[in-house]
């Protein structure tokens, strides 16, 4: 018994050491981190601490890998922007953890917030919506997938009997399936906030099974309706074409072969598959890679890794939105003046502008998940970024 006790006593100061070491600011995020998934209804102090370790303890989810390429793409570093703006009161207002400009292949801004750093994972949210759709032009170019106009229940089976019969894989990158969904992220009760929690009741996964039971509002192919859900169902599509995993198949063909530098990971859904709509965590600087490989026309040393056309298909306004100068694409929100991004809920954006060889990755912690408040900020960021561009010639 006293060599027990002796025992227990050196393990709590080897902890205590630890806990010291760590630093008193990621105590504090530890400390602040929610014990909860339900990201929707954290308080601000619990998403500061929780979106950069969605997949660590004490957060309860699991991640797949995604390890960093074995060759890392360089960010030569360019000369600083000049910008018109007051940037420090710029950060501080919308809480950004981090920003990351890419012009010509150069890193020309990279700064970072609520002691977040360079070498931190932040998670992606809806971001992730423009990777997995990426994945599924690569399958096309692979020959796992046949054909856009393909219906969804080719690939996913357990689909057949319900309003997904007749949509294509098209009609689900552009969001136009006119299954009902409500994507409200202040309602407990919406779509969006229930269906990772639906119990299967026929043999298949919890989301399938979910997204089987919704019924149809509209025509297929005529209403724009935001739904992660579809993005979801995009993720098992891919899966069950390739046979792969989400994270096995993005490594294979983006984040391996283009150089990122750090390791990735993805969430996953209660089956072990990918939540194919939201949850990649890496560094904002992989995320800017990601942004520079779109611009570089999803090619990897020069050979796409999609179809002839893709990107410029993927990124155009397919459907409007209801958003004067603004579209949809293949999950990618469009700018008619030829810009695009990836968005995703409390300030996670990649925006690309291909007119000025442009890209801006945020991870930010706003204090709400649209962003009422700061989302108008980031844009008007945008633009005065565009503007330093342009004055220098």
């Amino acid at each position: 018994m006293k060599r027990l006790g002796i025992g227990v006593g050196i393990l709590v100061v080897i902890l205590a050491a630890v806990w010291w070491m760590i630093g008193a600011d990621w105590r504090r995020l530890v400390l602040a981190a929610p014990s909860d998934a339900n990201v929707l209804f954290w308080t601000q102090g619990q998403r500061d601490a929780g979106f950069r370790m969605l997949d660590r303890v004490p957060i309860l989810i699991e991640a797949r890998d995604i390890p960093a390429s074995d060759t890392t793409k360089d960010l030569p570093e360019g000369a600083p922007l000049s910008l018109e703006i007051d940037f420090d009161a710029y950060m501080q207002d919308n809480r950004h953890s981090a920003i990351v400009v890419l012009h010509n292949g150069e890193l020309r801004l990279e700064t970072y917030g609520l002691d977040f750093n360079e070498i931190g994972r932040w998670t992606s949210f809806s971001v992730a919506k423009s990777l997995t759709s990426t994945l599924v032009g690569a399958a096309i170019t692979d020959g796992y997938i046949e054909s856009l106009d393909e219906p969804v229940s080719k690939y996913i089976p357990n689909l057949s009997g319900s309003a997904y019969d007749d949509v294509t894989i098209e009609q689900l990158l552009t969001m136009t399936s006119g299954v009902r969904w409500i994507e409200d992220y202040e309602d407990p009760n919406s779509d969006v906030a229930l269906f990772n929690n639906h119990v299967s009741d026929d043999g298949s996964s919890n989301l399938v099974s979910y997204m089987k039971s919704l019924p149809r509002a509209h025509p297929a192919g005529d209403v724009w309706n935001y739904s992660t859900g579809e993005t979801n169902l995009i993720g098992v599509l891919v899966i069950q074409a390739t046979g792969k995993t989400l994270s096995d198949y993005l490594s294979e063909k983006i984040w391996g072969p283009y150089g990122m530098a750090d390791d990735a990971t993805w969430l996953l859904n209660e089956d072990g598959t990918e939540i194919s709509g939201c949850c990649i965590q890496a560094t904002t600087r992989d995320f800017a890679r990601f942004g520079q490989f779109m611009l570089d026309g999803a090619a990897v040393d020069g050979q796409p890794i999609v179809p002839a056309g893709w990107v410029e298909q993927a990124t155009v306004k397919q459907v409007g939105i209801g958003d004067p100068g603004h579209g949809y694409g293949f999950q990618w929100w469009t700018y008619d003046d030829g810009a695009y991004a990836a968005d995703g809920i409390f300030g996670q954006g990649i925006f690309i502008d291909p007119n000025r060889n442009l890209v801006i990755a945020t991870n930010s912690s706003w204090s709400t998940a649209m962003g009422y408040d700061e989302h108008p900020k980031r844009e008007d960021f945008y633009k005065a970024v565009q503007a330093a561009i342009d004055a220098e010639g």
